[in-house]
């Protein structure tokens, strides 16, 4: 009897997924599958030197300012574009996991876990980050 159907299985004693996305309802590559690691760095690179051009300009580069500004595009555009700069030279976009416009606070609360650092690099199989996890957002591609 496969793990994941034994009746009082223990949460963790789950059938790894076949690709990432499965077990959310996702299609295995294409339109709206998981966004994966190479077009996720290259956002987040696009994202990075744009705060730190604007840091730049307005705050003579200090290292908090960039993180600032880089936090505050990725509240800004998140929510009202559904995806920052760099997402959408991408071709990526973020939803929630049930799918639809991710809002408000959830963006926020991803923001927040992001510039943490630490929580962007614990994964799942569906190669969700944690601050992905505990926002219940997931990014796709466009």
């Amino acid at each position: 009897m496969p793990a994941d159907s034994r009746p009082n299985a223990p949460s963790g004693d789950i059938a790894p997924s076949r690709y990432p996305g499965e077990r959310l309802g996702l299609p295995e590559s294409g339109q709206h599958s998981v966004a994966r690691l190479g077009r996720r760095l290259g956002a987040l690179t696009v994202d990075w030197i744009i705060a730190m051009l604007v840091s730049a300009m307005f705050f003579n580069a200090d290292a908090w300012a960039n993180m600032l500004v880089f936090a505050v595009l990725q509240i800004v555009f998140l929510p009202t574009i559904g995806a920052s700069i760099g997402h959408r030279v991408f071709g990526l976009r973020l939803i929630r996991v049930t799918g639809g416009w991710a809002g408000v606070w959830r963006p926020i609360v991803r923001t927040a876990l992001l510039v943490i650092v630490v929580p962007a690099l614990v994964w799942d199989s569906d190669q969700r980050g944690f601050h992905d996890k505990v926002a219940g957002t997931v990014l796709i591609r466009g």
